[in-house]
């Protein structure tokens, strides 16, 4: 894949969303808000994992550098926002690679101050002083609540001075997750573009296949598009199940040989600009489905069609799952995986979750910056069930049904092993959605098509 034309970096987007978190902030009377960013996580012994920045405060900010929060304040005539990052340094420089620091840091993301990160600790008193609420990451990790209880303990400690200390503390997640859960147009674009990233590593997965392989190699033909194609990183661990492995709904990639007559189920996406891409397909190891595999797979199919036909705004969160429920529901009738007898009709077998056995898992999730994005999925609760959110435009989500085939006295041992799930990821519009992943083959002979005519 010719690599993605790279968009230079821009503030604008992340100080719009900022803004539009201070007016949140104010609409409960106003505050300081503090967002860190994630910390940086040892290996072994002196070596870290690569970092990524905690997604929240990359939203806001766009500054990807550990050892960095953002302060934004909120009340009265004031309305700041104020960046703590690291200082430079020409030693850690040469064996880490370059800071922005403060200076370069406050221009380049369009912030209204930029301080240094060391001064954290003895500045937040101050900024806390005379503010009636602390919004915060509630009890997220250990570092950021302990931050707060010195600097609040530090502002109670000046109450003699005529001094006030906040006295309501607000999760910032409710007020930040909600705003990530509908994409703006830069979103968007970059959520795009991975999901075309991510089709394209499992189109060399699928012309990489050969029987006798194992589940590592056609890992690394999709992490090497990946890479290639300007990904940063998978999005999330990448599952690559051959045969009965594919009925392991969170596989890895493993030792396992890719036999003659599987399936090989991958899961793997690719994160672009720290958007994730997120795709399912299913396909024969030996680039024949058999006509068991292929009936199951149609069905799954057909299904996530149904899904996709009833993903569009103001419509129930759950309307595409129900949608799925019913096909693959019917589907397992019409192929003896579930007996009418015993099971009574579709809609008996509905209500009594008789499919759940070959499908345990709802149809989709949200998606965005993370893989499994944050959003609440219902709005309360009504005779202990949940209210059930609508969808709204530029909401992103996957939808991805599957059935599961275990051994079972009850099942035509014909059908043993057999695991399809197929997943795209949908944006929702006003009247459908569109779908940003389908540049991979998903329809049986379109696979076996691709398959057959891979160069060798």
């Amino acid at each position: 894949m010719k690599k993605p034309h790279q968009t230079p970096f821009s503030p604008a987007p992340h100080k719009a969303r900022r803004l539009a978190l201070m007016q949140k902030m104010r609409a409960l009377g106003g505050g300081v808000a503090l967002i860190p960013t994630s910390a940086e996580c040892i290996r072994n012994r002196d070596a870290y994992f690569d970092h990524r920045p905690d997604s929240t405060f990359f939203y806001l900010t766009g500054f990807q550098e550990p050892e960095a929060l953002l302060l934004l304040i909120a009340h009265g005539d004031v309305q700041k926002s104020v960046l703590f990052c690291r200082e430079k340094n020409l030693e850690r420089e040469i064996w880490d690679g370059i800071r922005f620091g403060p200076a370069a840091a406050k221009s380049h993301f369009d912030v209204d101050v930029a301080l240094p990160f060391e001064a954290l600790a003895a500045s937040l008193p101050q900024f806390l002083a005379n503010q009636p609420t602390i919004f915060a990451p509630l009890l997220d990790n250990p570092q950021t609540d302990e931050l707060i209880r010195a600097a609040l303990n530090n502002a109670r400690a000046h109450a003699r001075s005529g001094a006030t200390a906040p006295a309501k503390l607000h999760d910032i997640y409710a007020l930040t997750d909600e705003m990530r859960l509908v994409k703006d147009g830069f979103e968007l674009d970059w959520l795009r573009t991975a999901g075309q990233i991510s089709a394209q590593g499992h189109i060399r997965a699928m012309q990489a296949c050969r029987v006798g392989m194992v589940e590592t190699d056609l890992e690394a033909e999709i992490l090497y598009s990946f890479a290639k194609a300007g990904a940063q990183h998978a999005a999330y661990n990448t599952i690559v199940a051959g045969g009965s492995n594919a009925c392991v709904l969170h596989y890895r990639a493993g030792a396992a040989v890719l036999n003659d007559g599987d399936l090989c189920l991958i899961d793997a996406g690719a994160e672009y600009g720290l958007y994730a891409g997120d795709i399912t397909r299913t396909f024969p190891v030996n680039g024949k489905f058999s006509p068991q595999q292929k009936a199951v797979y149609d069905v799954v199919l057909a299904a996530q069609q149904a899904a996709i036909d009833a993903t569009r705004a103001g419509v129930s969160f759950m309307a595409p799952h129900d949608a799925a429920v019913r096909v693959l529901t019917q589907g397992m009738l019409d192929l003896g995986l579930l007996n009418a007898s015993t099971v009574g009709s579709l809609d008996d077998a509905i209500a009594n979750k008789a499919y759940q056995p070959f499908y345990m898992h709802r149809t989709g999730h949200w998606i965005g910056l993370d893989v499994h994005d944050c959003g609440a999925y219902s709005t309360g609760q009504h005779n202990e069930q949940p209210i059930w959110r609508d969808l709204q435009p530029n909401m992103m989500l996957t939808v991805e049904p599957g059935i599961y085939i275990r051994p079972s006295p009850a099942v035509d041992e014909s059908f043993w092993h057999i695991g399809v799930r197929i997943e795209d990821d949908a944006i929702v519009t006003a009247t459908g959605c569109e779908l940003t992943t389908r540049d991979v083959p998903v329809r049986t002979d379109d696979i076996e098509y691709l398959m057959k005519h891979a160069e060798r």
